[in-house]
């Protein structure tokens, strides 16, 4: 059957390795802002909620894009998309590197984010056409492309931006944009059959059935729940460099922070995704948020360098696969010829999460002096996330038709 000998295959896999690299480059504009939060602070004057600005904007953008080129990707195909979005993001990065005030940076952040978007929900939505048996593994190491540009380009940046400020920072992130996604686009062309995708709504219809919702309403239920669990997500991830420049641990132990929790969600989201082909994604999704509620409470009583690197690797190994269990629902329950807007939908919620936790993190320092009010914040939509998680939960049926193309 041509479905079979389609995905799962050799070409499959190679498409994946080619797919997570193009994730590895095109997330990187979504990091690079944590890296250079504080030299934008101190050059502009500003405080720490107006510094997070720019992050909240860049996730606003990236939230849209998300949705927008998940969109493009259903009609246009993803090397197209691709191209697009990586001159968009040089575009994006020439502008912040232009502006004088933190306004301008945070309105080319707008652009970086939508433009970086693509690496994300549209390429997780393109990876699931080529895998069955294998799609949580697939989608998840995919996913982890945005957490391994995450490990790795602060890490990369961070003597840049030392040595030459941050608009190097944004020079060199341009030219790597423009010189690895193009060519890399080229080799992802092939399209999966007409055939494929018949297998697929086939399988997506009668896994609805068993959850008793329509498309429409579990996608609202689905980004409600994105909300709640990546405002909780956002307070390490986007506050830990300046948190630790408060402590007198300086930017760059915070960097190192950053790259150890996201080394740690890359992990987690390869656990999550055999889990997954074992589990659905309900049951993992149940079990990577309540993980991460955990990983919050601990970050309470830590104060020291040695205890903030340790829970920072925790925090990662807890929560790296609750965003792609999302996708892998949508994907269930769903239907295929869909999947790039309906994923791009849900994940944009998720990214609205994380820019409005990063903008109320900033918001409580700034009222309270400290951080600990954050912590508890992202505690509390948890908590939200998990509850909408356990009654969708209730409401599912054995997966019965788990082994059925999709």
């Amino acid at each position: 059957m041509q479905t079979a000998l389609e995905t799962d295959s050799r070409y499959s896999w190679i498409r994946l390795v080619i797919t997570m690299a193009v994730a590895v480059i095109a997330n990187a504009g979504m990091w690079a802002i944590i890296v250079i939060m504080p030299a934008v602070e101190a050059e502009f004057g500003t405080t720490r909620a107006e510094a997070s600005l720019p992050y909240t904007l860049n996730m606003i953008g990236f939230a849209l894009g998300n949705f927008a080129l998940g969109r493009a990707l259903d009609r246009f195909g993803v090397t197209l998309s691709l191209i697009l979005a990586a001159i968009g993001i040089a575009v994006g990065l020439g502008l912040a590197i232009a502006s004088g005030s933190i306004v301008m940076l945070s309105a080319a952040q707008l652009v970086i984010g939508f433009a970086s978007a693509v690496g994300f929900g549209p390429l997780i939505a393109d990876i699931s056409h080529w895998f069955v048996r294998k799609r949580g593994i697939a989608v998840a190491l995919v996913a982890s492309g945005n957490y391994l540009s995450g490990a790795i380009w602060p890490m990369l940046l961070a003597g840049v931006l030392q040595e030459s400020g941050w608009r190097a920072v944004y020079w060199v992130m341009a030219i790597v944009t423009l010189a690895g996604i193009i060519p890399l686009a080229l080799f992802l062309r092939r399209q999966v059959s007409e055939v494929t995708h018949a297998a697929a709504h086939s399988a997506s219809v009668l896994r609805a059935r068993t959850v008793g919702l329509s498309p429409r309403a579990l996608s609202y239920l689905l980004g409600l729940a994105g909300i709640g669990c990546c405002v909780a997500m956002s307070m390490p991830q986007v506050h830990i460099v300046s948190y630790c420049v408060d402590l007198g641990f300086g930017a760059v132990a915070g960097a190192e922070m950053l790259s150890l929790m996201l080394l740690g969600g890359v992990a987690s989201r390869i656990v999550s995704g055999l889990l997954a082909d074992r589990l659905g994604g309900v049951r993992t999704l149940l079990i990577g948020s309540t993980l991460q509620t955990l990983a919050l409470f601990l970050y309470l009583p830590a104060g020291g360098l040695v205890s903030l690197y340790l829970v920072s690797l925790v925090f990662g190994l807890s929560q790296g696969g609750i965003v792609p269990s999302y996708a892998l629902i949508v994907r269930e329950y769903m239907p295929a010829r869909e999947a790039g807007a309906r994923v791009g939908f849900v994940l944009m919620a998720t990214i609205m999460g994380m820019a409005l936790g990063g903008w109320l993190s900033g918001v409580i320092y700034d009222v309270t002096g400290s951080y600990e009010g954050a912590f508890i914040n992202g505690i509390l939509w948890n908590g939200m996330n998990i509850a909408i998680i356990l009654w969708l939960l209730s409401r599912s049926r054995p997966r019965t038709v788990a082994a059925q193309p999709a």
